[in-house]
Parts: C-alpha cells; structure tokens; sequence
C-alpha cells in the first residue's frame, strides 16, 4: 500500500536534539503524550527511532522496536497540519519496510479504541485487531483499554 504524495520527505535516524522539537507535536496531539524521557530512553535503548521532515519541517516520527523476528510500532505520529493528506501511511510505509529489512514476520501496535482516525489507518493499512489489553492507557477519569493490531508481513 502506497501514499501519492505531492512532495516526499525525508527520513532520517531521530536523534537526541530532536526531542525539542518533537515534543510540542507529541503534547498537541495526545491527552497523554509520551514525555521526552520515553523518547530518550527509546533512543538510549537503540530502537529505531525515525523523524519525518517537510523541507526541513519536522513533520511526523516513528519509534520501532524489533526483536526475535518481530517488531513493535511503539509511537507513529504525524503534526496535525499534515494529517489526511497520505504522510501516515507513508510514514507506515516506512516502519514496515524497517521492520521487514530487521526480519520482522510481524508488526504489532495498541491503539486506543478512542483513537478512530489511527484504527482506520491501521485497518485500511492491513492490520487486524487481534486483543484487546484492559487498562492499559492513562486516560482522563482512570485508564482506557488498548486495541492490539498486527500485520503480517
């Protein structure tokens, strides 16, 4: 599955200098954004961790972690300014090709089941709902469930 895009942009290894930039992204979009220290320990822990830039313009990141011929889409995000405009499954794209050149037979991700827009990428995309984990996200009041997806590769 491919996005038609009008420009293309750049994929790049994220690194630590980054996360200021990233970090006003992750906080607009999310009620309970990862903080810079998951971001930083994700890098410190040599996962891969990707940023998707527009003429410069941090635009969307991906963090994968891949291990024992699978791999896990911990965080793929795109600017709200960019959305709806095929950057998140190009940016899908680009986690899967990682996963697949790391030997990953799998992809696996949780979803919050509030987070329709990010379901409906992921099901279009070709991954199925597979489990559901209880409690698993900080959500205002208490904690909401995880949608688990996968996607054979």
């Amino acid at each position: 599955m491919s996005a038609v895009l009008k420009e293309k942009p750049e994929l790049a290894p994220m690194r630590e200098h980054d996360l200021a930039e990233l970090m006003p992204i992750e906080s607009a979009l999310y009620t309970h954004p990862w903080t810079r220290g998951n971001f930083a320990d994700s890098l410190r822990a040599g996962y891969e961790c990707r940023t998707y830039r527009l003429h410069g313009e941090l635009i969307g990141y991906f963090v994968l972690m891949a291990a024992a011929g699978e791999a896990h889409l911990l965080n793929l995000s795109v600017a709200e300014p960019h959305q709806r405009r095929g950057y998140g499954t190009a940016l899908l794209n680009e986690a899967t090709a990682l996963a697949r050149a790391l030997d990953a037979k799998n992809v696996f991700l949780e979803v919050r089941p509030s987070n329709r827009a990010a379901q409906e990428l992921y099901s279009r995309y070709g991954f199925r709902k597979i489990a559901v984990r209880r409690d698993y996200y900080p959500a205002r009041g208490g904690r909401e469930d995880a949608l688990v997806f996968s996607l054979a590769l």
